[in-house]
C-alpha cells in the first residue's frame, strides 16, 4: 500500500512541474564521428577456397586497395599477398588440383569482359581465355581433377559455350556448343547429364535435364515458375533444384533420374536461396533468404539432424564452402555494425573461429548502428518491408534529415548487412529507409512481379510513402528528406526528381539508367540468353514499348527537375553506358539547377577500388551536408 501512495503521490508531483521545466530540450547524444577515409581503411575479403592440404584458403582483399589474390594459414591467421595489381583488381577461385597454382579473375576496369589466369609460385600469370571481348567463367574441376571446366563467349559474343581444358597441356575443347542462348546449371559427375535453363521472363524459366552425347532434353519445369539447379547427388542417381510451383516461396525438390519422381525436400516460409551437397554428400547446405538475411542451416544426410553451429549475434551469412575432407566449413559473415571476416567451422570439434579481422581499429562497432527491419503502408495499402538505420544522436530535440535508399536490381533487394557508406551517412546524422519497394526478391513471388512494366510508377510510389513514414517519426526534419540509389536505384532516384520534383530536395544518383530506350538496346552482347526476359519485365524498346519507356525515362522530361542532384558514373560502364550520365547532367544543367557529377575513368557499374569509394561517398556527404542539411537555397 505505501508503494501504491508512493507512486501516486510522485505521478501527481511530476503532473505539477512547470511547464517550461517539462521542455528542456535534452542534449544530443555524442557519439565519435569519423571520416569516409577512416571508414574505408576496412578490408573487404571475398572468396576463401580450400588449397588442396586444406592448411591454407585462397582468397581476395582489397587491403592495398584495390583486390589481390592471399593466402592464409588455417592455424595462424597469417596472411600472405601473392599478386600485386595496382590497377586491375584480382578476385582468387582456386588452387589448382595437384599443383600449387593458383586460379584467379580479372577484367579490364570494369568492362565485365573477365579472364581465367593461372598464378604460379614465382608470381607470374598466364591468361587461359585470351581475346580482346571475350567473357570467360569458372565451373569447377572435373571428377578427376586433370580438366577445369569453363564457360566462355568466343565463339559467338552472344552466347556461353562450354570448355574443358586439359590442366597439363592446357588444350581446351568445347564439350557444349550453345546456340540456343540456353545457360548450364550444373554437370553431372559423371559428365553425362548437364541441367540447363532458358529465361523466358525475369520470374520464369524453364528446366531441363540434357544427356549431351545424344542432345536429348528431359523438361522439369512442367509448370510456368521459377527453377534453379542445385547439383547431382554423388552417384548421380538424385538432381536436385529449387522451385516456387503452388507456392509463395521457392522450395528444395529431388528428382529421381531413373524414374523422374520428385520429392520435396526442404520448404520455409521465405526462399530457398541456395543448397549444394558437400564432396561426399554428407552434409547438405541450405540458404534461407529470412527477412533480408541469409538464415543458414546444415543437415547431415547421415543422420538426418541440423549442425547446430555456434550462432554469431547478428550476422548475415554472405557465403558458405565446405572442404573436400568435409571437416571444415568456411564462412563469411557479417553485421550491420561491422564488415565481413572469413570464420571456419571445425565440424569434429563444434568449433567456430574467425579467421580475419578486417574492421579498423579506428572504428569502434558500438558507436555504428544496428540494422532494423520495418514495414509501412504504401499509397494502396500493401506492406512495404524496408532496413532501417536510425542516427544514435536523433531525438525530437534533435531532429535529423533523412534519406530513402533504393537498391539496384530491377528485383534486387535492400539487406540486413554492412555497407560503409550507408554508416558513414548514419554516422553523420542521416537516418536511412532502404527500401523495398514491391518488385523487390526475397518476399515472395507475387511482390516480386508486382512492378513488371511499370516501372517509375508504383514502386515510386512505394519509396514516396517511405519517404511519408520517415516524416512520422518525431526524430525527423520532415523537410529534408532526400533520396538516393545505385543502378536501378539510380534511376528510381531520377524519376522521383524528374516525375515527383516536389517530394525530395536532393537526389543522389550512383551510376542510374536515365534512357531506357538506350540502355534497352545497348546491354551487353553476353546477356542475349537474359534479353527477352528482360524486355519483357521493363519493355520492348523495338515495339510499341518504346512510348512508354521514353515516357519513364528521366532524360527526356529533365526540364521537371527543381532540386539539387549528383549524379556518379564509371566511365567503362557496360550496363549504364557514361553518356546516359552525361546527357542528364547537361539537360539539368542547362536550367540551371545544382549538379554534381563526379566521373570515374577506371570504374565500371560498381566501385572496386578504395581511392575512388572514399572520393566519391566523400563528396556525397559534402553535397548533402550543403543542399539538404543546410538546406542552401536553389536559384531558379
Amino acid at each position: 500500500m505505501k508503494n501504491i501512495l508512493f507512486a501516486l503521490i510522485l505521478i501527481f508531483a511530476m503532473s505539477c512541474q512547470n511547464p517550461a521545466e517539462k521542455q528542456i530540450p535534452e542534449p544530443p547524444k555524442e557519439i565519435a564521428q569519423y571520416s569516409i577515409e577512416q571508414f574505408y581503411k576496412n578490408e573487404s575479403v571475398t572468396g576463401g577456397s580450400f588449397s588442396n592440404d586444406e592448411s591454407r584458403l585462397i582468397l581476395s582483399s582489397n587491403k592495398t586497395g584495390i583486390f589481390n589474390v592471399y593466402e592464409i594459414e588455417i592455424k595462424t591467421g597469417e596472411k600472405k599477398q601473392l599478386t600485386f595489381s595496382e590497377k586491375e583488381s584480382y578476385f582468387a577461385m582456386d588452387e589448382v588440383p595437384n599443383s600449387e597454382l593458383i586460379l584467379y579473375t580479372a577484367d579490364k576496369g570494369g568492362n565485365e569482359n573477365n579472364h581465367l589466369y593461372l598464378l604460379d609460385k614465382e608470381g607470374i600469370s598466364t591468361d587461359l581465355t585470351p581475346g580482346d571481348n571475350v567473357k570467360a567463367s569458372f565451373n569447377g574441376w572435373t571428377e578427376d581433377k586433370k580438366h577445369m571446366m569453363y564457360f566462355s563467349n568466343l565463339r559467338d559474343p552472344r552466347f556461353f559455350d562450354m570448355y574443358k581444358m586439359n590442366l597439363e597441356t592446357r588444350e581446351s575443347k568445347m564439350v557444349y556448343q550453345n546456340d540456343e542462348g540456353l545457360n548450364i546449371n550444373n554437370v553431372s559427375h559423371n559428365e553425362k547429364i548437364y541441367s540447363i535453363s532458358k529465361s523466358i521472363t525475369t520470374s520464369e524459366n524453364q528446366l531441363f535435364l540434357m544427356y549431351p552425347e545424344t542432345g536429348e532434353k528431359i523438361e522439369l519445369s512442367k509448370e510456368p515458375g521459377s527453377y534453379g539447379g542445385s547439383g547431382f547427388s554423388k552417384d548421380d542417381k538424385y538432381f536436385f533444384y529449387t522451385s516456387d510451383i503452388g507456392k509463395e516461396f521457392s522450395y528444395l525438390v529431388r528428382y529421381e533420374i531413373a524414374s523422374g519422381a520428385t520429392e520435396v525436400i526442404y520448404e520455409d516460409n521465405w526462399d530457398v536461396m541456395f543448397s549444394y551437397l558437400s564432396e561426399d554428400d554428407t552434409y547438405r547446405v541450405i540458404g534461407i533468404n529470412e527477412d533480408g538475411k541469409t538464415n543458414l542451416k546444415i543437415i547431415n544426410n547421415k543422420t538426418g539432424k541440423n549442425v547446430d553451429f555456434p550462432n554469431i549475434p547478428d550476422g548475415d551469412i554472405q557465403a558458405v564452402n565446405i572442404s573436400e575432407s568435409e571437416k571444415m566449413m568456411r564462412l563469411i559473415v557479417g553485421t550491420s555494425k561491422t564488415s565481413s571476416d572469413i570464420y571456419i567451422y571445425d565440424f569434429e570439434s563444434n568449433t567456430l573461429n574467425r579467421l580475419t579481422n578486417t574492421m579498423s581499429s579506428e572504428l569502434d562497432p558500438d558507436q555504428l548502428v544496428s540494422a532494423q527491419v520495418v514495414r509501412y503502408k504504401s499509397f494502396d495499402g500493401l506492406e512495404i518491408p524496408a532496413i532501417y538505420y536510425k542516427p544514435l544522436t536523433a531525438s525530437e530535440d534533435n531532429k535529423v534529415p533523412a534519406l530513402v535508399w533504393v537498391h539496384g536490381g530491377p528485383g534486387g533487394q535492400s539487406r540486413v548487412g554492412y555497407f560503409g557508406l550507408i554508416q558513414f551517412l548514419v554516422n553523420h546524422g542521416y537516418a536511412i529507409l532502404a527500401v523495398n519497394n514491391r518488385g523487390s526478391s526475397g518476399y515472395g513471388k507475387t511482390f516480386y512481379k508486382m512492378d513488371d512494366l511499370n516501372h517509375g510508377d508504383k514502386d515510386l510510389k512505394d519509396c514516396i510513402w517511405g519517404k511519408k513514414w520517415l516524416q512520422e517519426q518525431n526524430y525527423i526534419d520532415a523537410d529534408k528528406i532526400g533520396i538516393i540509389g545505385g543502378s536501378y536505384g539510380g534511376y528510381m532516384t531520377m524519376a522521383a526528381m524528374t516525375f515527383t520534383p516536389d517530394e525530395f530536395k536532393t537526389g543522389v544518383n550512383i551510376f542510374g539508367v536515365t534512357n531506357w530506350l538506350r540502355t534497352l538496346k545497348s546491354v551487353p552482347p553476353h546477356w542475349e540468353s537474359f534479353r527477352e526476359a528482360l524486355y519483357k519485365e521493363l519493355g520492348d524498346p523495338n515495339t510499341a514499348d518504346s512510348t512508354r519507356l521514353y515516357e519513364i525515362s528521366p532524360l527526356f522530361h529533365a526540364e521537371n527537375v527543381k532540386n539539387p542532384v549528383m549524379v556518379l558514373q564509371g566511365a567503362n560502364d557496360p550496363r549504364v553506358l557514361q553518356v546516359e550520365s552525361d546527357e542528364i547532367v547537361a539537360a539539368m544543367r542547362q536550367n540551371n539547377i545544382p549538379v554534381e557529377y563526379v566521373l570515374f575513368p577506371d570504374e565500371g557499374h560498381g566501385f572496386r577500388k578504395k581511392e575512388n569509394e572514399i572520393k566519391g561517398y566523400g563528396q556525397i556527404l559534402t553535397f548533402l551536408d550543403k543542399y539538404l542539411k543546410e538546406s542552401v537555397p536553389v536559384k531558379q
